[in-house]
């Protein structure tokens, strides 16, 4: 049974098109991820089929009483609200049944025998309602979710505006999952989460009995949940049954046999196009010309795509730091209270280290007490001679209203409109996307935005934080490759073991100094 039909949709912002004449059926069941590079579409198209985004051409149809959660990556929570108030209004329609039945009760004593009736008959209907829903216990199933995603110790009456981006990304899944919708839609729900609650929600999905739509870059999550791929790429969007290894082995199998009919097209164009010239002139050859002509004429030709600009990340290593990159004294980090036991640490030159641990317990609090950002609540920092620190930041402001061009001018004033350029296209970026506002890209295209001013400066240490959110599969491969190149110190906040494990020498659990464990 279908519960989700897309046909002939085709979309564009300005002159850039994203889809043209895409179609789309999701059946009951399907676990499927929606894959393809930076800026392709993909959170484009979850606007469109959730219709947050109307589409300029095509239909969307979705079954009838179907309920749909959506994972937004771009979500923004209301000030005000504590956790609990968020988790809880997942059950909104519950509570507007419980008025209602509310309602009914008062107005029963007043009632006519046939109003009686009604009435009675409309409560019964919505008391069993609530018992299906669970609504008489919905206190347990909240405080159930919310430890199962490490909220409880969060404080569920915390302000929801005074969470990390990880934190927030957990209120907001929890809350859908406690919404139980007959289709999930995640776009990039691993973003921010730590590897504890990745691997619970991993099997969350695995033993989920409905369908979701899964937007990722993380390869081995995909490979555990999902068990269709549809890959969205030069506005196209095909479908492949299995993980997104045996994708792999599909894709490049289609595209290598494209390459060979394509070759083997050009041939025999070229061919035919050499015989007409030379034969269209002769009386005796004429005919056999033309009939070569119409050949060529009527021919479907063959198009290869586009080949999309592939990253480039090369650090530039600034002169030789000291021995000691930083060294802390008992710092205590933190904001109205302390976050971390008080901290004795040192980083020396070419060092690398993996910063991990849950959600909040003050790891980018820690990068930016190092770079003087945030003062500590007690104890000291000293930076070695000679620093040149670059910091990768995990989000780029909302209200940026810059192009890409503007936003690397202002760090590089000498640079030329060509260097400009040329630096942003080594990141991967189109000449659309350059002339682009940064805050109209997608997360990924923003995240080489920000890569391309750090890998443009001259540094000797790096402080990364979860620069590979975001981030497709190209530019993730190509991120790992510059960082194990760099002769540079780096500290490096991550979730994704398989990426900072090839890297770093050393790991700092960061959950042995925090005062809060989640």
């Amino acid at each position: 049974m279908s519960i989700l039909n897309v046909e002939h949709l085709s979309h564009g912002f300005g002159d850039r098109a994203i889809f043209a004449d895409v179609s789309f059926r999701l059946l009951k069941g399907e676990h499927i991820g929606l894959i393809g590079a930076n800026g392709e579409g993909k959170s484009t198209f979850m606007n469109i089929v959730t219709g947050k985004l109307m589409p300029d051409e095509g239909k969307v149809e979705w079954s009838k009483n179907v309920r749909v959660g959506y994972l937004d990556q771009h979500t923004v929570l209301t000030q005000g609200m504590t956790i609990e108030d968020v988790l809880k209004s997942a059950f909104s329609y519950l509570f507007d049944l419980e008025k209602r039945m509310n309602e009914i009760c008062d107005n029963l004593g007043t009632a006519s025998e046939d109003e009686m009736t009604q009435m009675l008959e409309e409560l019964g209907a919505i008391q069993d309602t609530l018992t299906l829903h669970d609504f008489y216990v919905i206190d347990a199933k909240v405080e159930e979710v919310a430890r199962a995603l490490g909220l409880i110790d969060f404080g569920l009456d915390r302000d929801v505006t005074d969470l990390s981006g990880g934190q927030r990304t957990k209120v907001l899944l929890a809350k859908l999952l406690l919404e139980k919708p007959d289709i999930l839609l995640l776009d990039e729900p691993t973003n921010y989460l730590d590897e504890e609650h990745i691997v619970w929600l991993k099997r969350y999905l695995i033993d989920y009995e409905n369908a979701f739509i899964l937007i990722s870059h993380d390869i081995p999550f995909l490979n555990e949940v999902i068990n269709i791929i549809y890959h969205m790429e030069n506005q196209e969007l095909n479908r492949y049954v299995g993980d997104y290894n045996h994708f792999e082995e599909v894709h490049a199998m289609k595209k290598a046999q494209l390459e060979a009919a394509y070759k083997r097209q050009q041939q025999e164009i070229s061919e035919l196009k050499d015989f007409v010239a030379r034969n269209k002139a002769r009386v005796s050859t004429r005919n056999m010309a033309m009939s070569r002509q119409k050949l060529l004429d009527k021919m479907d030709v063959i198009e290869l795509a586009q080949e999309k600009p592939r990253p480039e990340f090369n650090f530039k290593l600034g002169r030789t730091p000291s021995k000691f990159i930083f060294e802390t004294k008992d710092l205590v980090i933190g904001y109205d209270e302390p976050l971390s036991k008080p901290l004795t640490l040192n980083m020396e030159r070419g060092q690398k280290i993996a910063l991990v641990g849950a959600n909040g317990i003050g790891k980018t609090t820690l990068l930016k007490s190092i770079l003087g950002i945030i003062p500590p609540l007690s104890g000291s920092v000293e930076l070695g001679e000679n620093v040149m620190y670059g910091y990768f930041e995990q989000e780029s402001s909302h209200d940026n209203t810059t192009t890409c061009i503007e936003e690397l001018w202002q760090d590089f004033p000498s640079y030329n409109q060509f260097e400009i350029r040329a630096a942003l296209a080594k990141c991967g970026l189109t000449t659309k996307h350059i002339e682009s506002q940064v805050r109209v890209l997608s997360g990924g295209e923003q995240a080489k935005v920000r890569l391309c001013k750090l890998i443009n400066k001259e540094t000797n240490v790096l402080l990364l934080d979860e620069p590979t959110n975001h981030l497709d599969v190209d530019a993730k491969a190509e991120l790992k490759r510059a960082i194990n190149d760099y002769k540079g110190a780096v500290l490096l906040i991550c979730h994704e073991p398989e990426f900072y494990l090839d890297v770093v020498d050393e790991v700092w659990d960061c959950t042995k100094w925090t005062t809060k464990i989640f």
